[in-house]
């Protein structure tokens, strides 16, 4: 029953973003929408749940910063501009007469739908009996801090460099970015594996793994890199950048 509560105001808080992004004619909202998702999901969870363990405790308060550290960025990028590429392409390309039930059912159901998959390594600790603290438990919070560290570092270094008027047109090549392509992506994928570990009491919740593949497949193969990859693709500097950097997990760059 609390699973449902908590995928009921998943329902409602999405129905509601896709009403007031079609009132303003800009679907980049759902990006805002989509780490604000994991926010409520991971307090309704914790408003519901047993008596207060340290795990649920931190994982809830890892989910926190993530979520609107990430809804923060995208807001501080999106608002008060044009509406995204990919957004805008799909509302020039699509059937207009089909328009808003495609919109509705392609992007903003299916976040729906991943928003709550991936996030069931927070909704069932919170719901779960509480227990101690594990090694698995500090494991999962250094892996967490190491994506946290690759996606804040890495947005707020694109974020800098594109504020630079003289580096309109080119590609970021340093920091973070040198090796690997999209460390943004690969840190929010990261920050999911960690907490996966920091959910892990045995056996029982191995099967949560689903939630950090499925966050690593869906940027890998669906939405974030390929998007970004198919956008240069075919830009000389971009062909050479490609060659010698990592497309996701970070390595030393090929000489």
């Amino acid at each position: 029953m609390n699973h449902l509560i908590v995928l009921g105001a998943l329902l409602a808080f999405f129905v509601a973003a896709f009403v007031v992004a079609q009132l303003l004619k800009n679907n980049g909202l759902v990006d805002i929408a989509w780490g604000l998702g994991f926010l409520l999901s991971a307090g309704v969870s914790f408003a519901l749940g047993a008596p207060r363990g340290p795990v649920p405790i931190v994982m809830t308060a890892l989910v926190a910063v993530w979520g609107l550290r990430l809804a923060w960025h995208v807001a501080r990028r999106n608002l008060g501009k044009p509406e995204d590429f990919r957004y805008a392409h799909m509302r020039e390309t699509w059937n207009p007469k089909t328009f808003l039930l495609r919109m509705f059912v392609q992007i903003y159901v299916l976040q729906l739908v991943l928003n709550y998959l991936i996030a069931l390594p927070t909704v069932v600790t919170n719901l779960a009996a509480p227990t101690g603290w594990t090694a698995w438990a500090t494991a999962g919070v250094a892996v967490w801090a190491a994506g946290f560290f690759f996606e804040s570092v890495g947005d707020a270094q694109l974020a800098r460099f594109k504020a630079d008027p003289t580096h309109r047109g080119q590609l970021l090549t340093t920091g973070l970015w040198r090796y690997t392509r999209h460390p943004n992506y690969f840190g929010e994928a990261a920050q999911w594996w960690g907490l996966f570990l920091l959910a892990l009491r045995g056996w029982g919740t191995v099967w949560l793994v689903l939630s950090p593949l499925a966050i690593t497949l869906f940027l890998l193969y669906v939405s974030g890199v390929p998007m970004l990859e198919k956008k240069y693709a075919g830009r000389a500097d971009w062909e050479e950048y490609r060659r010698r950097t990592p497309k996701f997990f970070p390595w030393l760059p090929r000489k």
